[in-house]
C-alpha cells in the first residue's frame, strides 16, 4: 500500500521527537500500522534554526496553511500550541478532508466541541491522546480500556511542573519559591510559570479527562482551579504531622446532584500511591464500577514520552483510514448523538474534607471559641493539632482536619473564623481526599 504522508505543523521539542521516533522505529511502526508513515513536510518558524532531529528528507515551510492546503499530505501532526492559530490550522485541515493528530490540551478543551463537530461532518479523525499525561496513554485507557465500566471518579496528578515543586517542597524543606526558581533553571517551568502553578494547565487536561469519563461536553469554563503559591512550608510539615502529603491533584466524581470538575492542592493520605508520585512525574487514578481503582503512572511531558502518544495516535489514525466513518471509535467515547447533559456542579456544592491552619492569640477560651464555629454550622472536627509556639510569644497556631462537608459551609465558617477577635491574619483552608488506591 501507498505510505501516508504526514504534516508536522511545529518542529519543536515534541516536534523533533516525534520525527525521531518515526524515523528510528519505522519498520516496527510500518509493522502495526500496515502501511509506512512518512514525515514529507514540516512548518517551522526559522528555517535556517538547527534542529534535534533529521530534516533533511522533507521539505520545510514558515506557512501552516500550505500544509493543510497540500493534497499530498493525508495527516496533518498540529504541535505549535497555542489556540488562535492551531485552531484555524486545525479548523482547515479538517475542511480539506484531512485527518489531524494534536498534543494541544488548550486547544482541545476551549474549543473541541467545534472541532469534533467539523470532524465529523467532514469525515475527518482528531486524535489528542498526547494532550493529557504525555507518554501515559490515560486517554485510550479510559475511552477504550475501561469503556465496559460505569466511570465514577477519577483524580490525577496531571502537571509535572506542580508536582516537582511540592516534591521539592516535602522532601527537601524548600520554600516555593526557591523550588519554582529551580524548576525554571531546569526547564520544568516556563519564564511565566502561571499555567502551571494556578492550575490552568491542569485544568485543559482535567475537562478532556472528564468529558470522556462521563461523556459530557468539554466545559473548561466549569472547572474549579487553584494554583499551589500560596503552599508554605508551615503546611507541608504540618500535613506530614498528621499522616499526609500535599499534592496539587484534578479531580472529576460522579455524584447523583451532578459532576465535580476541580483543580485544586489536596492532602492525599501518605500511604496512598497518588502521595508517592514524585518529581514531574504524572500519574492518574480512575475508579470504574466494574474494575475498581487502577493506577496510570508516567512521563507526563518530554520529548520521545509525548511523541510516544504522538506516533500511537498516527498509527490508530492510519489503522482506521479505510474505516467507516460512523464505525470508528468516538472523539470523546460516546457516540455524539449519546452525550450526556449531566450539570457541572458548583465548588459551592461539593463536598470534601478539609485542612485548616489559623493564628491565634494564645489565651484560654480561644480553642472553645473556634469549635464552636464550627459546630453551629454542623462542621465535624476529626483531628485538632496545636503547637506549642507560633511567630511570637503570644500567637498560638492550631491546624484542624474536619470531616467531610459541603464548600459553602466551609465559607462560612472561614468567614465567622477570620472575623474572630483572637484570630490574626487570614485562615489556610487546604482540602483534604481519603484517597484509596
Amino acid at each position: 500500500m501507498n505510505p501516508v504522508n504526514i504534516g508536522i505543523v511545529g518542529l519543536g521539542t515534541v516536534g523533533a521527537g516525534t520525527v525521531n521516533v518515526l524515523r528510528r522505529n519505522a519498520d516496527e511502526i510500518a509493522r502495526r500500522a500496515g502501511r509506512e508513515i512518512r514525515v514529507t513536510h514540516a512548518v517551522v518558524q526559522d528555517p535556517d534554526k538547527q534542529r534535534d532531529c533529521d530534516i533533511s528528507a522533507f521539505e520545510l515551510t514558515t506557512d501552516p496553511f500550505e500544509i493543510t492546503d497540500n493534497p499530498s499530505i493525508d495527516v496533518v501532526v498540529e504541535l505549535m500550541g497555542g489556540e488562535v492559530l492551531a485552531k484555524d490550522v486545525v479548523m482547515r485541515a479538517i475542511a480539506n478532508g484531512k485527518h489531524v493528530v494534536t498534543a494541544n490540551k488548550a486547544l482541545i478543551a476551549i474549543h473541541g466541541n467545534e472541532i469534533f463537530e467539523s470532524a465529523q461532518l467532514h469525515g475527518s479523525m482528531v486524535a489528542f491522546e498526547a494532550a493529557v499525561g504525555g507518554g501515559i496513554s490515560i486517554i485510550k485507557a479510559i475511552r477504550e480500556g475501561l469503556a465496559g465500566n460505569r466511570i465514577e471518579s477519577l483524580a490525577g496528578i496531571i502537571n509535572g511542573t506542580g508536582n516537582y515543586i511540592l516534591t521539592g517542597m516535602s522532601d527537601g524543606g524548600s520554600e516555593f519559591s526557591d523550588m519554582l526558581a529551580d524548576a525554571q533553571q531546569l526547564g520544568y517551568a516556563e519564564a511565566d510559570p502561571t499555567f502551571d502553578v494556578e492550575g490552568i494547565d491542569a485544568a485543559h487536561k482535567l475537562t478532556i479527562l472528564a468529558s470522556i469519563a462521563y461523556g459530557i461536553p468539554l466545559q473548561f469554563d466549569k472547572v474549579y482551579t487553584e494554583g499551589i503559591s500560596h503552599i508554605t512550608q508551615e503546611d507541608i510539615v504540618h500535613a506530614a504531622e498528621l499522616g499526609y502529603r500535599i499534592k496539587h491533584l484534578g479531580i472529576a466524581a460522579r455524584t447523583n446532584a451532578g459532576i465535580e470538575l476541580r483543580v485544586h492542592p489536596c492532602l492525599v493520605p501518605q500511604r496512598a500511591l497518588l502521595a508517592n508520585v514524585d518529581g514531574v512525574m504524572n500519574a492518574i487514578l480512575v475508579n470504574g464500577d466494574a474494575v475498581g481503582p487502577t493506577l496510570h503512572y508516567g512521563s507526563g511531558a518530554g520529548a520521545e514520552p509525548t511523541a510516544s502518544a504522538v506516533v500511537a495516535d498516527l498509527v490508530d489514525v492510519v489503522r482506521a483510514l479505510t474505516t467507516d466513518p460512523g464505525n470508528r471509535v468516538p472523539h470523546l467515547a460516546f457516540q455524539p448523538g449519546a452525550m450526556s447533559d449531566l450539570p457541572v456542579l458548583d465548588m459551592e456544592q461539593v463536598e470534601t474534607a478539609y485542612y485548616l491552619r489559623l493564628n491565634v492569640v494564645n489565651r484560654p477560651g480561644v480553642l472553645a471559641e473556634i469549635t464552636r464555629v464550627l459546630g453551629d454550622l454542623g462542621i465535624s472536627i476529626e483531628a485538632i493539632l496545636q503547637k506549642g509556639s507560633g511567630v511570637a510569644e503570644d500567637v498560638l497556631p492550631i491546624i484542624i482536619l474536619t470531616q467531610r462537608t459541603v464548600e459553602s459551609g466551609m465559607d462560612k465558617a472561614l468567614e465567622q473564623l477570620k472575623s474572630l477577635a483572637t484570630t490574626i491574619g487570614d485562615v489556610t483552608r487546604i482540602r483534604l481526599e481519603q484517597i484509596t488506591d
